[in-house]
Protein backbone atom coordinates (compact mmCIF):
# COMPACT_ATOMS: atom_id res chain seq x y z
CA UNK A 1 0.00 0.00 0.00
CA UNK A 2 1.21 3.52 -0.81
CA UNK A 3 -0.11 4.91 2.47
CA UNK A 4 -0.64 3.43 5.91
CA UNK A 5 -3.97 1.64 6.17
CA UNK A 6 -5.33 4.08 8.72
CA UNK A 7 -4.95 6.94 6.25
CA UNK A 8 -7.46 5.23 3.99
CA UNK A 9 -10.27 5.11 6.57
CA UNK A 10 -12.62 8.09 6.95
CA UNK A 11 -14.73 7.75 10.09
CA UNK A 12 -18.26 9.02 9.49
CA UNK A 13 -19.42 11.20 12.39
CA UNK A 14 -23.05 10.29 11.74
CA UNK A 15 -24.22 11.45 15.17
CA UNK A 16 -26.76 14.12 16.11
CA UNK A 17 -24.81 16.52 18.29
CA UNK A 18 -21.50 17.89 19.51
CA UNK A 19 -21.45 15.78 22.69
CA UNK A 20 -21.61 12.52 20.77
CA UNK A 21 -19.23 13.77 18.08
CA UNK A 22 -16.62 14.78 20.67
CA UNK A 23 -16.92 11.36 22.31
CA UNK A 24 -16.11 9.67 19.01
CA UNK A 25 -13.27 12.08 18.22
CA UNK A 26 -11.76 11.61 21.67
CA UNK A 27 -11.99 7.82 21.37
CA UNK A 28 -10.16 7.86 18.05
CA UNK A 29 -7.74 10.77 18.44
CA UNK A 30 -4.20 9.68 17.68
CA UNK A 31 -5.44 6.60 15.82
CA UNK A 32 -7.80 7.76 13.08
CA UNK A 33 -6.69 10.58 10.78
CA UNK A 34 -9.92 11.42 8.93
CA UNK A 35 -13.48 12.17 9.94
CA UNK A 36 -16.56 12.92 7.86
CA UNK A 37 -19.00 15.60 8.94
CA UNK A 38 -22.31 15.21 7.20
CA UNK A 39 -25.68 16.86 6.98
CA UNK A 40 -27.06 15.82 10.37
CA UNK A 41 -24.13 16.96 12.49
CA UNK A 42 -23.36 20.11 10.49
CA UNK A 43 -27.00 21.23 10.60
CA UNK A 44 -27.09 20.65 14.35
CA UNK A 45 -23.78 22.23 15.29
CA UNK A 46 -22.74 24.47 12.40
CA UNK A 47 -19.23 25.37 11.24
CA UNK A 48 -17.82 25.19 14.78
CA UNK A 49 -17.88 21.40 14.63
CA UNK A 50 -15.31 21.53 11.82
CA UNK A 51 -13.00 23.53 14.09
CA UNK A 52 -13.58 21.01 16.87
CA UNK A 53 -12.38 18.16 14.67
CA UNK A 54 -9.43 20.13 13.32
CA UNK A 55 -8.33 21.09 16.84
CA UNK A 56 -8.11 17.37 17.67
CA UNK A 57 -5.85 16.78 14.70
CA UNK A 58 -8.35 15.30 12.25
CA UNK A 59 -8.52 15.95 8.54
CA UNK A 60 -12.11 16.85 7.70
CA UNK A 61 -14.29 15.55 4.88
CA UNK A 62 -17.34 17.86 4.74
CA UNK A 63 -20.10 15.82 3.15
CA UNK A 64 -22.97 18.20 2.40
CA UNK A 65 -23.43 17.14 -1.24
CA UNK A 66 -23.96 20.63 -2.66
CA UNK A 67 -26.45 20.75 -5.54
CA UNK A 68 -27.83 24.14 -6.56
CA UNK A 69 -27.33 26.82 -9.18
CA UNK A 70 -23.63 27.25 -10.07
CA UNK A 71 -23.13 30.55 -8.25
CA UNK A 72 -24.66 29.23 -5.03
CA UNK A 73 -22.58 26.05 -5.09
CA UNK A 74 -19.40 28.01 -5.82
CA UNK A 75 -20.16 30.29 -2.87
CA UNK A 76 -20.78 27.30 -0.62
CA UNK A 77 -17.54 25.65 -1.72
CA UNK A 78 -15.63 28.87 -1.06
CA UNK A 79 -17.10 29.09 2.43
CA UNK A 80 -16.24 25.45 3.13
CA UNK A 81 -12.67 26.04 2.03
CA UNK A 82 -12.44 28.97 4.44
CA UNK A 83 -13.34 26.60 7.28
CA UNK A 84 -10.23 24.56 6.52
CA UNK A 85 -11.91 21.39 5.31
CA UNK A 86 -9.79 18.95 3.31
CA UNK A 87 -12.54 17.41 1.17
CA UNK A 88 -16.09 18.40 0.27
CA UNK A 89 -18.83 16.89 -1.87
CA UNK A 90 -21.03 18.11 -4.68
CA UNK A 91 -23.61 16.23 -6.77
CA UNK A 92 -22.30 15.64 -10.30
CA UNK A 93 -25.84 15.70 -11.67
CA UNK A 94 -25.70 19.48 -11.13
CA UNK A 95 -23.92 19.73 -14.48
CA UNK A 96 -20.65 21.06 -15.93
CA UNK A 97 -20.98 24.72 -14.97
CA UNK A 98 -21.79 23.88 -11.38
CA UNK A 99 -18.93 21.36 -11.12
CA UNK A 100 -16.35 23.75 -12.56
CA UNK A 101 -17.59 26.55 -10.33
CA UNK A 102 -17.08 24.48 -7.19
CA UNK A 103 -13.62 23.31 -8.23
CA UNK A 104 -12.48 26.84 -9.06
CA UNK A 105 -13.92 28.27 -5.83
CA UNK A 106 -12.06 25.85 -3.55
CA UNK A 107 -8.59 25.39 -5.07
CA UNK A 108 -7.01 24.05 -1.88
CA UNK A 109 -9.73 21.47 -1.26
CA UNK A 110 -10.29 18.08 -2.88
CA UNK A 111 -13.76 18.54 -4.38
CA UNK A 112 -15.47 15.16 -4.69
CA UNK A 113 -18.27 14.45 -7.13
CA UNK A 114 -21.09 12.24 -5.88
CA UNK A 115 -22.40 9.84 -8.51
CA UNK A 116 -25.24 7.57 -7.30
CA UNK A 117 -25.92 7.08 -3.60
CA UNK A 118 -25.14 3.61 -2.27
CA UNK A 119 -28.74 3.31 -1.06
CA UNK A 120 -30.02 3.67 -4.63
CA UNK A 121 -30.98 0.93 -7.06
CA UNK A 122 -32.16 0.83 -10.68
CA UNK A 123 -35.69 1.26 -9.34
CA UNK A 124 -34.65 4.38 -7.45
CA UNK A 125 -33.20 5.91 -10.60
CA UNK A 126 -36.24 4.95 -12.66
CA UNK A 127 -38.51 6.66 -10.15
CA UNK A 128 -36.77 9.99 -10.88
CA UNK A 129 -36.74 9.50 -14.63
CA UNK A 130 -33.23 8.09 -15.18
CA UNK A 131 -33.53 4.99 -17.41
CA UNK A 132 -30.20 3.45 -16.40
CA UNK A 133 -28.83 1.06 -13.81
CA UNK A 134 -26.37 2.48 -11.28
CA UNK A 135 -23.63 0.46 -13.00
CA UNK A 136 -24.30 2.31 -16.26
CA UNK A 137 -25.02 5.76 -14.82
CA UNK A 138 -22.14 6.06 -12.35
CA UNK A 139 -19.28 6.03 -14.91
CA UNK A 140 -21.16 8.51 -17.09
CA UNK A 141 -21.34 10.99 -14.21
CA UNK A 142 -17.75 10.22 -13.22
CA UNK A 143 -16.51 10.98 -16.71
CA UNK A 144 -18.33 14.32 -16.62
CA UNK A 145 -16.65 15.11 -13.32
CA UNK A 146 -13.26 14.20 -14.68
CA UNK A 147 -13.76 16.44 -17.70
CA UNK A 148 -14.60 19.33 -15.35
CA UNK A 149 -11.50 18.96 -13.17
CA UNK A 150 -13.02 17.18 -10.19
CA UNK A 151 -10.58 16.09 -7.49
CA UNK A 152 -12.26 12.80 -6.80
CA UNK A 153 -15.34 10.66 -7.21
CA UNK A 154 -17.70 9.17 -4.64
CA UNK A 155 -19.17 5.86 -5.76
CA UNK A 156 -20.19 2.47 -4.48
CA UNK A 157 -17.37 -0.09 -4.28
CA UNK A 158 -19.11 -2.10 -6.99
CA UNK A 159 -18.45 0.68 -9.54
CA UNK A 160 -14.81 1.44 -8.66
CA UNK A 161 -13.28 -0.31 -11.66
CA UNK A 162 -15.65 1.36 -14.13
CA UNK A 163 -15.07 4.77 -12.53
CA UNK A 164 -11.30 4.40 -12.70
CA UNK A 165 -11.57 3.55 -16.37
CA UNK A 166 -13.74 6.63 -16.92
CA UNK A 167 -11.60 9.17 -15.04
CA UNK A 168 -8.05 7.86 -15.36
CA UNK A 169 -5.47 7.47 -12.60
CA UNK A 170 -5.33 10.93 -11.04
CA UNK A 171 -8.66 11.68 -9.26
CA UNK A 172 -9.24 10.00 -5.92
CA UNK A 173 -12.00 7.43 -5.43
CA UNK A 174 -13.88 7.61 -2.14
CA UNK A 175 -16.34 4.87 -1.38
CA UNK A 176 -19.06 4.52 1.24
CA UNK A 177 -21.04 1.29 1.29
CA UNK A 178 -18.21 -0.55 3.05
CA UNK A 179 -19.05 -3.14 5.68
CA UNK A 180 -16.68 -5.50 7.51
CA UNK A 181 -17.55 -9.17 7.20
CA UNK A 182 -20.62 -9.97 9.29
CA UNK A 183 -21.65 -6.36 9.82
CA UNK A 184 -25.24 -5.17 9.44
CA UNK A 185 -25.87 -3.71 5.96
CA UNK A 186 -28.31 -1.08 7.26
CA UNK A 187 -29.75 0.90 4.32
CA UNK A 188 -26.76 0.24 2.08
CA UNK A 189 -27.53 -1.76 -1.07
CA UNK A 190 -24.24 -1.93 -3.01
CA UNK A 191 -21.42 -2.91 -0.65
CA UNK A 192 -18.06 -4.68 -0.30
CA UNK A 193 -15.76 -5.45 2.61
CA UNK A 194 -13.01 -2.89 3.33
CA UNK A 195 -10.21 -5.08 1.99
CA UNK A 196 -12.15 -5.90 -1.17
CA UNK A 197 -12.89 -2.20 -1.81
CA UNK A 198 -9.21 -1.23 -1.47
CA UNK A 199 -8.13 -4.17 -3.64
CA UNK A 200 -10.59 -2.99 -6.29
CA UNK A 201 -9.01 0.46 -6.35
CA UNK A 202 -10.59 2.72 -3.72
CA UNK A 203 -8.33 5.40 -2.25
CA UNK A 204 -10.50 6.11 0.80
CA UNK A 205 -13.25 4.22 2.63
CA UNK A 206 -16.05 5.95 4.53
CA UNK A 207 -17.05 3.80 7.50
CA UNK A 208 -19.58 4.79 10.12
CA UNK A 209 -21.78 2.37 12.00
CA UNK A 210 -19.31 -0.55 12.26
CA UNK A 211 -17.00 1.80 14.19
CA UNK A 212 -19.48 4.08 15.94
CA UNK A 213 -21.60 1.24 17.34
CA UNK A 214 -18.67 -0.91 18.48
CA UNK A 215 -18.05 -1.58 22.18
CA UNK A 216 -14.57 -0.15 21.61
CA UNK A 217 -14.40 2.27 18.70
CA UNK A 218 -10.62 2.31 18.76
CA UNK A 219 -10.42 -1.49 18.59
CA UNK A 220 -12.97 -1.59 15.76
CA UNK A 221 -10.99 1.01 13.81
CA UNK A 222 -7.71 -0.80 14.39
CA UNK A 223 -9.22 -4.14 13.34
CA UNK A 224 -10.32 -2.65 10.02
CA UNK A 225 -6.90 -1.05 9.52
CA UNK A 226 -5.27 -4.41 10.22
CA UNK A 227 -7.47 -6.06 7.62
CA UNK A 228 -6.47 -3.43 5.07
CA UNK A 229 -2.80 -3.87 5.89
CA UNK A 230 -3.05 -7.59 5.15
CA UNK A 231 -3.43 -8.81 8.70
CA UNK A 232 -6.14 -11.04 10.09
CA UNK A 233 -9.51 -10.66 8.40
CA UNK A 234 -12.54 -9.66 10.42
Amino acid sequence: MNAPAKEKIIVALDVPNRTQAEAVLDDLAGTALWCKIGMQLFTSEGPAIVATAKERGFRVFLDLKFHDIPNTVASGARSAAALGVDMLTIHLCGGPEMIRGAVEAAPGVCVLGVTVLTSSTAETLAAVGIPHTPEAWVPTLAQLGGECGIGGIVCSPLEIAAVRQAIGPAPKIVTPGVRPTGADMGDQKRVLTPAAAIATGADYLVIGRPILAAASRREAFEAIATELAGGSSL
